[in-house]
């Protein structure tokens, strides 16, 4: 069977490409003035680093493969469930983690310092508030996670072709 890969599982495949190199680069490679991977090994052992990234890499890869596997063909009702919900917990952990202490201050004193060291010598683009900044690299990544969700839930919200075609050939069977 012929798949019919829309224009915006494409871009989906891309975004969560770029979220799984982020994933397995970030505290590993150095990338200049977007991260301080020494300073990171100065909170946070090889062993955490690396677990840490296997865990969000591999996470990555389910969703990927799932998009994978299905992109360009009908998905199933608990994969639509489950490609919303899992990128949704990462996004929101990361609202957690990092936009509510920045914005509210909201537990930011037990992140200030650790945050400070890891990220403080980063670029960023947004002011410091409340002892921190999202760094530019976490930021972007944040915003392409985003974008995933929404053209996930553009994907399953609106019909492609296919299921256009099918409905057609339905209608005609019918009558």
């Amino acid at each position: 069977m012929k798949r019919n890969i829309r224009l915006s599982e494409k871009f989906l495949v891309l975004g969560y490409t770029l979220i799984l190199l982020f994933m397995i680069v970030q505290d590993l490679i150095p990338l200049g003035s977007l991260n301080d991977i020494e300073a990171i090994a100065s909170v946070e052992s090889l062993n955490e680093i690396i677990v840490t990234m296997l865990i969000g890499a591999v996470q990555i890869l389910l969703i990927l493969g799932g998009v994978l596997i299905f992109a360009g063909k009908r998905y199933p009702l608990l994969i639509k469930i489950w490609l919303l919900v899992h990128p949704t917990f990462i996004f929101l952990g990361a609202i957690i983690s990092w936009w509510i202490p920045y914005l509210f201050g909201t537990g930011t004193e037990e992140k200030i310092e650790t945050f400070n060291i890891m990220f403080g010598d980063t670029h960023s683009f947004l002011p410091v508030m409340n002892g921190m900044v999202p760094n530019t690299l976490h930021t972007m990544f944040h915003l392409v996670l985003f974008v995933c969700i929404i053209l996930t839930s553009y994907i399953f919200l609106t019909k492609n072709n296919k299921d256009k075609e099918i409905a057609k050939d339905r209608t005609r069977v019918i009558h």
